[in-house]
């Protein structure tokens, strides 16, 4: 049954990849919010040996000194940090969606994986290969996979999901396109109560068009 259902998210997503993506992104798919929702697959969670360790993350990809970590800040600092020595960041401003927060200095804020990775372990990454989890987990690639965000609200949300958690009001419809996007980009699953919690969120939002770069 799960080979089904990814055969059939594979049909949709090349299809609609076909019909919006031009020949030099074809890996661009562009849906409105409920399409894409209704996209996902859906499956149990398991999360049997799952151990955080398994995901290599906050690596220097490119070796320019500065890890993901420092990669994200650089890329959503409101007012830029002074960068000195190997990547050492001071002073600075950020701005954290979750909670409506300004924050000076890098060390109040946490890089959120905006699909836990306790939460993609369960939705399909117990299956990858080490070397993908660590794609995963470092994945510069779609500026919606991590997000700078006070430590307070990091630490509230942890590793649950749309059934579970949710940041400010104002933001739930950003939220719920981020996450439908993101588990889109790495072909990963949803539980049956999150996929209610997003369809009806969703119902909800405007049904405004979702673009998933996909990650393979």
């Amino acid at each position: 049954m799960k080979l089904a259902i990814r055969a059939g998210l594979a049909g949709v997503l090349a299809a609609a990849a076909l019909a919006t993506a031009s020949p030099a992104q074809a890996e661009d798919i562009t849906l409105p919010l409920r399409s894409a929702v209704a996209t996902l697959p859906v499956a149990e969670e398991d999360r049997s040996g799952y151990d955080r360790d398994l995901f290599n993350h906050w690596i220097d990809t490119d070796r320019d000194g500065c890890s993901t970590r420092s990669e994200v800040l650089l890329e959503e600092a409101t007012v830029a940090p002074q960068v000195t020595g190997r990547c050492t960041l001071n002073g600075g401003r950020w701005y954290s969606w979750y909670d409506d927060q300004e924050v000076e200095g890098a060390r109040g804020l946490d890089i959120d994986h905006l699909i836990p990775l306790a939460e993609a372990w369960d939705s399909g990454a117990s299956a990858w290969t080490s070397k993908r989890r660590e794609r995963y987990a470092n994945d510069l690639g779609d500026s919606r996979a991590l997000v700078a965000v006070t430590a307070r609200s990091n630490r509230q949300k942890s590793d649950q999901d749309v059934s579970e958690w949710l940041p400010d009001d104002a933001v739930v419809c950003r939220y719920v396109a981020d996450w439908t996007a993101i588990k889109l980009r790495w072909n990963l699953t949803v539980d049956p109560a999150e996929q209610q919690t997003l369809t009806d969120l969703a119902a909800n939002c405007p049904n405004t068009p979702v673009t998933v770069a996909t990650a393979d």
